[in-house]
């Protein structure tokens, strides 16, 4: 992977900013996006140890013409876009009664649109040079119901089944497309869920009124453990994958 360019997206959460790390220790020069600019550069700057470099690039993955420019001026920067990283995502909880119409749009324009909208712009510059690989995180959620997350779910299976055509379409030109579905993971997304420490340990043991089986390996997930399922997915390791949905949940879905 050395001296490769990739693009990650959401690069100032917990599971982006992880990534954007495991990226440069391998060599990679990453375009880090997030709308989020002051949080964007304290993570570009927290980002060393390693050969490859990080540029932040503030940017709202919903935004058609701020897509194209963004990928367009990668381009011209830091080269030819080897690697997608698809790992913006927002979360409103809550029942479908009573749910807003503008949480609901939100949801799905950051979730899914922006996902469509990132690999279309970055696909139209690797299907010419044939070559190339996206991972899309989405969530165990997108194949397993959880209540009061039913648009994040919806929009997160959205994703994943998108990337999937996706590869189907982009294999003729040897581009891969994979999709991480990650589970409870310590990150900001996950606490804000959370109102005290029973809310943790109900994570780990399990909640039955809300059809939660809990964590078999009885640990939750570092983003570190979802960056390295990316990395793989990226990496020639996985050069015969493709249109593959990783879960890294620790066994909360039983291997749905």
């Amino acid at each position: 992977m050395q001296d490769k360019t990739a693009i990650v997206t959401g690069a100032a959460g917990g599971i982006g900013g992880a990534v954007v790390a495991a990226l440069v220790r391998a060599g990679v020069h990453v375009a880090a996006v997030d709308r989020e600019a002051d949080r964007l550069h304290k993570r570009a700057d927290e980002v060393t140890g390693g050969p490859g470099t990080v540029t932040p690039y503030p940017a709202d993955v919903t935004d058609s013409g701020a897509v194209r420019d963004l990928v367009d001026s990668v381009e011209r920067t830091l080269g030819p876009v080897d690697f997608l990283v698809n790992a913006a995502g927002v979360l409103h909880v809550g029942p479908v009664v009573g749910y807003g119409d503008e949480e609901w749009a939100r949801t799905f324009a950051v979730n899914a649109t922006g996902v469509f909208l990132m690999s279309r712009a970055v696909a139209e510059r690797m299907v010419p040079r044939r070559s190339g690989a996206i991972v899309t995180v989405a969530s165990n959620a997108a194949r397993t119901p959880r209540a009061e997350m039913a648009a994040y779910a919806a929009s997160k299976a959205a994703a994943a089944h998108f990337t999937k055509s996706l590869g189907v379409e982009l294999a003729p030109y040897s581009i891969r497309c994979n999709v991480v579905g990650p589970g409870s993971t310590d990150t900001p997304m996950l606490t804000s869920m959370w109102r005290d420490e029973s809310d943790r340990e109900a994570t780990l043991r399990g909640r039955p009124e809300t059809y939660r089986l809990g964590i078999p390996l009885g640990r939750i997930a570092r983003p570190e453990n979802i960056a390295d399922a990316v990395l793989f997915l990226l990496s020639d390791a996985a050069a015969h994958i493709t249109l593959h949905d990783l879960t890294v949940d620790g066994g909360a879905t039983l291997g749905a």
